[in-house]
């Protein structure tokens, strides 16, 4: 059924507030913890004198050995690095580690899917991701996944999930315990150097090598930059973010077909017309059609949203992004990151620029599908200097935290962090990447990525994209409260 703009303005009209808000609504301030009250609830094991009082977990400790700043009491260990850690066919972890998704695995371990963001043709990259036999997409193209398992003693092996694919990047996990990995690059077979097309979602079993050989795209979801995915548990519905501009990106919805039964293997049985791919349609309270995201200039904005159906999903002609009208959809710049958690999907916008009405340097969205509304949940202001340390910017890779509200990965300029917020919006760091891939005159920070919790919450784990590093954060994780 489909939410009208009188029927949206009606019930906006009736609550007084557009619709009743989902969670805490909050406000990111660029300088951490701007906001910060005293709201720490210690978790277990945590010593509750010394954390009661305090946002988040005190400020970071420099590195000695020049990789991740930490707060005080927490640790991390490098778990897989590229050029220096070996898969167990012999060859180097590839490199430019992008999303990550966590899984537990048989008799104590934990297995991650780790994606590779590797675009273009081979020779491009020292350390692609290896052509394993009947793993390979398209032989020409550098990135892929990689499964990682983690032992209970600390051992960790590594082996090649798929292979041939092209800018693995945010992707998600699936309530059956399968990780749905993104291409971020459309390239036709043909263009640069590929022998088959690109731009589809792939899936990898982090605990059945067998389910993986040949791989299949789903393309169902469409054909496009791709950038994250979740699945709604309940209503079987696929959401997806599409990282493109000019014009900038889409927020899309598959809908399964009739009588569609989710499983393990189960989407590689799809026909590639399945289901049906929407683009979002966006109205204000007023009922007025909201062209972009980024014209949300206040914490707690909520729009209504009906959903568009995509004409042609596989791009034969016109990509996706521009099959529709002004006044059709509703827009946003670099929408990358999501993360189902609450009853909802929530989505990241990184930053908008020129191109877009408004610019800001981050905003995080949440999609109740009851309501069929998006609500703005976070705002950062565009960053004036990022090269000086304390600010956030660019938020990219997100996941909701189990000590309450939502961590995210810094892909902005300048100094990189994992960061995090109260479900009020109140903001603290958590890592800061000290690991400087320029030279001293000219200091460059890689993004953070892949940040993700593992199953019994104990272990953060993340990756610095460039050179490539899988990281294992633990400490004296509190949980943080909603005020």
């Amino acid at each position: 059924m489909s939410l009208t703009r009188r029927d949206f303005a009606r019930r906006s009209a009736i609550t007084g507030a557009g619709v009743a808000l989902v969670g805490g609504v909050g406000v990111f301030a660029t300088t951490p913890g701007a906001l910060a009250t005293q709201d720490a609830e210690t978790a277990e094991g945590a010593d509750l004198e010394d954390t009661a009082d305090a946002l988040g977990y005190g400020p970071l400790v420099e590195d000695p050995k020049g990789i991740l700043a930490l707060p005080a009491g927490f640790s991390y260990k490098i778990i897989t690095y590229s050029g220096k850690t070996k898969l167990e066919s012999g060859e180097f972890t590839p490199s430019n580690h992008d999303g990550t998704g966590t899984f537990a695995g048989p008799r104590g371990t934990t297995l991650l899917v780790n994606n590779h963001e590797l675009k273009g043709p081979r020779s491009k990259w020292k350390y692609p991701v290896p052509l394993t036999e009947g793993l390979v997409y398209d032989p020409a193209a550098s990135g892929g996944c990689t499964v990682v398992e983690v032992r209970p003693g600390g051992e960790v092996a590594e082996w090649v999930g798929i292979a041939g694919t092209s800018t693995n990047c945010a992707g998600g996990s699936t309530p059956w315990g399968t990780w749905l990995t993104c291409e971020e690059n459309s390239d036709r077979a043909g263009e640069n150097g590929m022998t088959k097309d690109h731009g589809y979602v792939f899936e990898v079993d982090p605990r059945d090598r067998r389910a993986n050989r040949d791989p299949k795209p789903l393309k169902f979801f469409g054909r496009y930059d791709h950038e994250a995915v979740v699945i709604d548990p309940k209503r079987g519905h696929a959401y997806l973010t599409e990282d493109d501009a000019d014009p900038n990106g889409l927020f899309y919805r598959w809908a399964p077909p009739q009588g569609f039964e989710y499983g393990r293997g189960k989407l590689r049985t799809l026909a590639d017309d399945a289901g049906v791919l929407q683009a979002p349609k966006c109205y204000d309270s007023g009922g007025r059609f909201v062209d972009d995201l980024s014209r949300a200039t206040k914490i707690g904005t909520v729009y209504g949203v009906d959903w568009v159906d995509v004409p042609d999903r596989d791009a034969k002609t016109v990509a996706v992004r521009e099959q529709f009208a002004d006044g059709e959809i509703t827009r946003a710049r670099k929408l990358e990151g999501m993360w189902w958690g609450d009853g909802g999907a929530y989505i990241v916008s990184s930053y908008a620029r020129e191109e877009s009405p408004v610019q800001h340097d981050g905003q995080v969205w949440f999609y109740d599908p009851k309501r069929r509304t998006l609500t703005l949940k976070v705002l950062i202001g565009v960053n004036p200097d990022p090269s000086k340390d304390g600010a956030f910017d660019g938020p990219d890779n997100i996941t909701v935290s189990p000590y309450g509200g939502i961590i995210l990965a810094e892909d902005g300029e300048g100094v990189s962090h994992l960061f995090g917020a109260t479900e009020s919006g109140r903001t603290y760091p958590i890592a800061r990447n000290d690991l400087n891939v320029g030279t001293e005159e000219e200091p460059e920070y890689s993004e953070f990525a892949g940040v993700t919790f593992s199953p019994d919450g104990k272990t953060l784990y993340a990756n610095i994209q460039t050179p490539g590093i899988l990281l294992a954060i633990t400490g004296p994780w509190k949980r943080q409260q909603r005020g």
